[in-house]
């Protein structure tokens, strides 16, 4: 008769079905190998920063998460080192944080999750820092873990001949939501939205 495997890994399938062939009286120890060769309606959503975005099949193999931003042409330069993961698992929603670069640079891969049915994989925005005044590139910039003001400068270009460290100017939105106006040191850490103004000087 018919097996209901829906939902089991082949593992759990194979230990029903050998179960189920002893309880029916037909085999008392049966050796049963379940290979599954065509996986149906199996798609899976990669959306935000990257290439290609769009649902795509998934086949074959177990794909990972890693498979998936590959098919989808992989993540634009303004995509950020952290993935969302939304998938169903045991009937409950659930939202993952995938730190891309860190799992690779600590070499642990464990959370280069399998995906399943219906997942949603989300590349947002890369966090970004604005630049202006006496600087040779002015505008909005990409932040790169750990930058601090200096490499904010370098990452603008560098100081115009009119510009000079001591008219830095760093205007940060506190826990509040009001503008906070200071004169930072130069290891100091960039915070996402931070806006840098390097002031002309004076002599």
């Amino acid at each position: 008769g018919e097996v209901k495997v829906g939902g089991l890994t082949t593992l759990d399938a194979e230990k029903l079905i050998a179960q189920r062939l002893k309880d029916g009286g037909f085999v008392q120890q049966a050796q049963v190998n379940l290979i599954v060769l065509q996986f149906k309606g199996v798609q899976v959503s990669v959306l935000g920063q990257v290439n290609k975005p769009g649902r795509y099949p998934v086949e074959g193999a177990m794909h990972k998460i890693t498979d998936l931003l590959a098919l989808a042409g992989g993540v634009t330069p303004m995509g950020s080192d952290t993935v969302t993961l939304v998938t169903m698992r045991s009937g409950k929603e659930q939202r993952m944080e995938i730190d891309l670069p860190g799992m690779f640079i600590a070499g642990d891969l464990s959370k280069d999750i399998t995906v399943s049915n219906g997942d949603l994989i989300y590349v947002p925005r890369a966090p970004v820092f604005y630049i202006y005044g006496e600087v040779q590139r002015p505008g909005q910039v990409r932040m790169e873990r750990g930058m601090t003001v200096l490499q904010a400068l370098a990452a603008g270009g560098g100081l115009t001949q009119r510009g000079t460290e001591r008219g830095v100017k760093l205007h940060r939105r506190d826990e509040t939501g009001k503008i906070r106006v200071s004169q930072p040191q130069l290891a100091e850490p960039v915070r996402p939205d931070d806006v840098i103004y390097v002031q002309e000087s004076l002599f």
